[in-house]
């Protein structure tokens, strides 16, 4: 007996679609997964075995072969234990065959057979309504799944759902899109009272979409200029929106479902490592830079961050996009933002003031050192 379902393997935010085979054969029991799983797919076995005793329904006493094509990709996550599950219920005549055949499915299963929130929905109901098959995803995720209009969205909340539904028993209602979040921290301009010159320039930036750095002392308002920026920015666009929502979908950035229409604003430690900044580590998953695509990057203490990443932003500024090149993976990322520096003018903080200024030594190594560094000339 085989049977197949779809689902989907991550490359940055885009979904390329895989192929789930299950075949039952006569031969030593076993429940072998092979096409390039990685730890957390592998474990799936034990999580879809668990699940189903869970439901009372027992595996045969066969050899049991999972399939995951195209087999030389790599396959991340634990959002592959319901397509496996899809599968071997369909090679066991559970549900229909040709059902199983139309749908990508994807989501976690608990051990009593719950179905958990999984991240990269948004993409996958964008591969699903492109290869004109059905999404099947946990119940959490149906909201989030629902924005791609073309796509029909089964969410689900537990596996014994997913049966009756197959089966005609209990049919789920299509997923609705999510309510557009509004943000409750939104900060506006108003707030400031004084620092004319600087929120007129502000302004101007924020109006041409130019780059910003402010240079003062501490407390003089660079970070609390820097936060309002998002307030007297446009709303995004249904385009950047979706845009902006896919990376953070595959981050598991989205909250119950709603797609925030207001830019991003995103502002990182000056310790974060260049793979928190650009982009990389496990998955090569999108850094700063990409959460913060259609918004703003605020880097505070400027010339703190380690040289590496700031020449790195140069050329990631210049095209707007970012390749995560690993041993296994190249990705590419959208990162087009407005990026908003702040930075100290010495060391100390203090340089316009005699009285509470640095030593001559310590002032070369603030914003006019390594970073700045004159070519000649007293700083």
């Amino acid at each position: 007996m085989t049977a197949l379902t779809y689902t989907v393997a991550f490359e940055g935010i885009e979904a390329r679609l895989v192929e789930v085979q299950c075949a039952v054969a006569p031969g030593i029991p076993a429940f072998g997964i092979v096409g390039l799983p990685d730890k957390a797919v592998s474990e799936a076995r034990e999580r879809v075995r668990a699940a189903l005793s869970a439901m009372a329904i027992a595996l045969p006493s066969k050899r049991i072969t999972i399939n995951l094509s195209p087999a030389d990709l790599p396959k991340i996550g634990s959002h592959f234990d319901l397509p496996i599950a899809v599968a071997l219920l369909a090679a066991l005549d559970i549900i229909p065959a040709e059902d199983a055949a139309r749908t990508v499915a994807l989501g976690e299963l608990s051990l009593n057979g719950n179905l958990v929130p999984v991240v990269g929905t948004l993409p996958a109901a964008m591969a699903a309504a492109s290869e004109d098959k059905h999404l099947l995803c946990p119940k959490a995720c149906g909201a989030e799944a629902a924005w791609v209009g073309e796509a029909n969205v089964i969410a689900a909340r537990t596996l014994a759902d997913v049966i009756r539904h197959y089966n005609g028993q209990a049919v789920i209602a299509p997923s609705k899109p999510g309510e557009v979040s509004q943000s409750t921290t939104l900060r506006d301009m108003s707030e400031v009272k004084g620092q004319e010159r600087a929120k007129r320039a502000i302004e101007i930036a924020a109006a041409g979409r130019h780059h910003v750095l402010l240079v003062g002392s501490p407390g003089s308002g660079k970070s609390m200029l820097a936060a309002r920026i998002s307030g007297i920015l446009p709303p995004l666009t249904p385009t950047e929106a979706l845009e902006t929502s896919m990376i953070h979908s595959v981050s598991g950035l989205l909250d119950e479902g709603g797609i925030n229409r207001e830019r991003p604003f995103r502002e990182p430690h000056h310790t974060a490592s260049m793979a928190a900044i650009v982009g990389g580590g496990r998955g090569a998953k999108p850094g700063e830079i990409s959460l913060a695509h259609n918004g703003v990057l605020f880097m505070d203490e400027f010339p703190e961050f380690p040289r590496t990443v700031l020449e790195t932003l140069r050329q990631r500024i210049e095209t707007g996009e970012v390749v995560v090149a690993r041993a296994k993976a190249h990705i590419k990322y959208p990162c087009r933002f407005m990026l908003v520096a702040a930075a100290n003018p010495c060391k100390c903080g203090y340089l316009a003031d005699p009285a509470r200024a640095c030593a001559r030594a310590d002032l070369r190594r603030g914003l006019y050192g390594a970073h700045f560094r004159p070519a000649d000339g007293p700083v």
